[in-house]
């Protein structure tokens, strides 16, 4: 497992914005990790409604990111390439707002393409083994 202090300065989200709390585990196509602040009355996403499920979307960008910043490390990259989220396609919602009692959330990535302009990852959220919501992310880099 990795905490965050690992890994949290190689990519841009910082402070209550930085939603993901630890790597699970991660290869070169895939990455578990989890978030557990999820129930925080000062989580940047939440309402007082709760924690919208379309904001799962934003937990699975974050894997994809952490993702990308590992396999950079990994390859030995002096520097993170910066990018910028440009599209969510088939998300799918189980819920609509993620039941703030059942603990952490299980967040999955997984690399479906990269090269040195972006990369596109599909991503799934569970809680308690059940899905949330999953989607596929687009990312493209932005000093290219």
């Amino acid at each position: 497992m990795l905490a965050s202090s690992q890994w949290a300065e190689l990519i841009p989200h910082a402070g209550a914005m930085r939603l993901l709390d630890a790597v699970v585990d991660w290869n070169m196509a895939t990455i578990h990790a989890i978030g557990e602040r999820h129930g925080r009355s000062d989580h940047p996403l939440r309402d007082e409604t709760g924690l919208h499920a379309m904001h799962l979307a934003e937990y699975g960008a974050q894997a994809a990111a952490v993702h990308g910043a590992l396999l950079a490390v990994s390859r030995g990259e002096a520097r993170m390439r910066p990018g910028r989220l440009v599209s969510l396609r088939d998300v799918q919602l189980a819920v609509e707002y993620v039941d703030l009692s059942q603990g952490r959330l299980d967040v999955h990535a997984e690399c479906l393409f990269a090269d040195e302009r972006g990369a596109q990852y599909a991503f799934k959220v569970e809680q308690c083994a059940r899905l949330l919501a999953s989607g596929r992310t687009a990312v493209m880099h932005t000093d290219t």
